[in-house]
């Protein structure tokens, strides 16, 4: 499973890995999946086996994955038979998972995770769990041991069967999981939606689950995460500590993507909260992006739960739906101070500009020192303003700004932000508009 070569370590991880808080949540009684889960899918398929799965704990643990946060397997599809037995649960297939999948559980303890679908067959016409939700709940959990299901869409049933919509049928695994915690007196699975963005889940999802996908299957290639970008920079409102968008897997180490294309695409599901999934041939290169802990922290902050949001489109008026060019400013708050992510989506390197107070988490009238969480470097102390120099093509910058006291007296203007909106009411004490 793995190739050894000078300097260059390349091993593919078979099953997804996913990075799991281990601080006590502000709220008990929700779940807490400030990082998600992944699956196997896009490396892998169907070609999926216990040994593969066993192979990718261990390598988890040897990489330094664990050390920072990845805590989780899963698996997608295909790892159950084509049918139910004859008292009507699903078994593992007997050719991929001869040792049977409380194996798994037995020897990744809690590191097991599921996969299920609410239509009749999932995506791969395994056995689905619609009118089985109770059933097939208890057997993940309790009997299988798995911690997390993800529950797809695929194979739905005609409306005059189902009669409930998307939203009911969701809501009925839900209601059979917490049914099921309550019976049992343990914690629940956690639940993660799978829809594709249909019906805005962010709207609704948070209710049933503390995570859902946003859009439609994210591909290795720069257009596609421009265009998830876009998406989800509209309702990137909607994520907090105990509610996600989840902008699909990281292809980082995947694709076509370069290595500034994958640093910019780890850095915004990061920064937007979004779950944590990586799947991909592991080279050194892509291990220094999984295992940034600077960025990662912005994710698992126990104190801040909203993720990044837009303060400026850049290339775009404001609002703008552009799936080449989605919005190239964000910032947001964090427990150790404000986050600003610049995005580059041009094809050639660029100087980025911003004003400190179009960030809502800027006060005005005070410096502020300057952290690069990519080069790990302080970047001195900027006031007023910033500028990164020469971003490269689909380049991200991220930066922490931490307050450094006041500016220096009678540098600049009075006022940081002229309104030309409200004929400036930057006003002297004595009730004049300062210029």
């Amino acid at each position: 499973m793995a190739i050894w070569g000078i300097s260059v370590l390349t091993i593919t991880i078979a099953i997804a890995l996913v990075l799991y808080a281990t601080r006590t949540p502000p709220i008990k009684e929700k779940e807490d999946l400030r990082v998600g889960k992944l699956p196997s899918w896009n490396a892998y398929w169907c070609n999926i086996n216990e040994t593969l799965i066993l192979e990718t704990a261990e390598l988890m643990v040897s990489l330094g994955l664990r050390d920072v946060g990845y805590e989780y397997v899963n698996l997608d599809d295909c790892y159950s038979e084509k049918k139910r037995n004859e008292h009507g649960d699903i078994i593992a297939n007997k050719e991929r998972f001869p040792s049977g999948m409380r194996f798994l559980t037995d020897h990744i303890h809690g590191l097991g995770m599921s996969y299920g679908d609410s239509g009749w067959y999932t995506c791969q016409y395994y056995p689905g769990s619609f009118q089985n939700e109770a059933r097939d709940a208890k057997l993940f959990h309790e009997d299988w041991g798995f911690d997390l299901l993800k529950y797809d869409n695929c194979a739905v049933p005609y409306d005059e069967i189902i009669r409930e919509g998307m939203i009911g049928k969701f809501t009925v695994m839900a209601n059979a999981i917490k049914d099921l915690a309550k019976s049992t007196g343990k914690p629940p699975m956690l639940f993660s939606l799978c829809q594709w963005g249909r019906l805005e889940p962010w709207l609704w999802a948070r209710n049933l689950a503390p995570a859902w996908r946003t859009t439609d299957d994210i591909g290795a290639n720069w257009p596609s995460i421009a265009s998830i970008i876009n998406q989800n920079s509209f309702y990137a409102w909607a994520s907090d500590f105990y509610g996600h968008n989840d902008m699909d897997i990281l292809e980082v180490g995947n694709g076509d993507l370069t290595y500034e294309e994958s640093k910019t695409h780890f850095t915004v599901w990061s920064f937007m909260k979004s779950p944590l999934l990586i799947l991909a041939s592991i080279s050194q290169e892509t291990l220094s992006i999984f295992k940034n802990t600077e960025v990662i922290a912005i994710n698992q902050d126990p104190v801040v739960g909203p993720g990044v949001t837009p303060f400026r489109w850049g290339l775009n008026p404001n609002w703008s739906f552009n799936k080449t060019h989605p919005a190239q400013y964000w910032s947001g708050d964090s427990q150790n101070g404000t986050i600003f992510m610049l995005i580059n989506t041009l094809d050639e390197p660029t100087n980025m500009f911003f004003n400190l107070t179009e960030s809502p988490w800027i006060r005005s009238g005070r410096q502020y020192t300057v952290r690069d969480l990519w080069t790990h470097t302080e970047n001195g102390t900027a006031i007023r303003n910033f500028t990164a120099r020469a971003v490269p093509p689909h380049g991200v910058v991220a930066l922490l700004l931490k307050d450094a006291g006041n500016e220096p007296e009678g540098m600049h203007p009075k006022c940081a932000a002229i309104e030309p909106w409200s004929d400036n009411w930057c006003t002297d004490q004595n009730g004049t508009h300062v210029p």
